[in-house]
């Protein structure tokens, strides 16, 4: 199924937008209005495919507003998730500057915008700018530490710990609240703490029975934190 991509190129915020104070500050207005010249706003859908593993790196591109999860296919077709990116976050591949392909795939989990500025283009600012690059590489070596802490926290942990780890960073991270829908499935988050399906349904059941969380479809309510941060500890 081919995925239709909306675009917008005519409204331009980059003198106002918060990337600009994470990274763009170094850069003038002349450099800004190139930027906003080039860059493209790209709207996506839950589920469709933002790229793929082996795609071509034409963009730079940081995630505006929604939720994409990065992954690799494994032999067996598997998923296996990487991370789960909030918006204000780069969502290029780490390899962007020094590979021509994408290693990973992305996707959206939630309706999202994606705002893309030509990777050449990029390239050229760090060439004649150092302030910038020294920004950007301080900003893609946090996201690539927020990727490895993210891995390491899950994986020494048990079942019930990895659950919840993962229903404290959605609730704590992601949506800042202890009532939220739940943007993967059981099945994604087994994939992205490397556990079975059925293990993750079990576990989550015993959290509903002990009274720890209630759920209704994808709405997850925390009602217990103090217990699930003590599984989470203990995992």
């Amino acid at each position: 199924m081919t995925t239709v991509v909306k675009t917008n190129k005519k409204s331009c915020s980059c003198l106002s937008c918060e990337l600009r104070e994470l990274v763009f500050s170094s850069l003038d207005d002349e450099d800004i209005n190139i930027v906003c010249e080039a860059r493209e706003e790209r709207a996506y859908a839950r589920g469709e495919i933002i790229h793929r593993e082996g795609d071509l790196i034409h963009d730079f591109k940081y995630l505006k507003t929604g939720l994409v999860k990065l992954y690799k296919s494994t032999n067996e077709g598997e998923e296996q998730i990487i991370t789960i990116t909030r918006p204000l976050e780069f969502v290029s591949n780490t390899n962007a500057f020094h590979e021509e392909r994408y290693r990973y795939s992305l996707s959206a989990l939630e309706d999202s915008v994606v705002c893309c500025v030509r990777i050449d283009l990029i390239r050229q600012l760090i060439l004649r700018n150092g302030r910038f690059a020294l920004n950007l590489i301080s900003l893609l070596s946090k996201t690539s530490e927020n990727i490895i802490s993210l891995s390491l926290e899950i994986r020494q942990r048990n079942l019930a710990g990895r659950i919840a780890y993962v229903l404290l960073y959605f609730s704590n991270e992601i949506f800042k609240s202890r009532i939220f829908e739940l943007p993967v499935s059981r099945k994604e988050i087994a994939d992205l703490i490397s556990m079975s399906s059925a293990n993750v349904i079990r576990t989550f059941s015993e959290f509903r029975r002990d009274g720890i969380i209630k759920a209704n479809g994808r709405t997850i309510e925390i009602a217990d934190i103090q217990k699930l941060e003590v599984i989470s500890r203990r995992g």
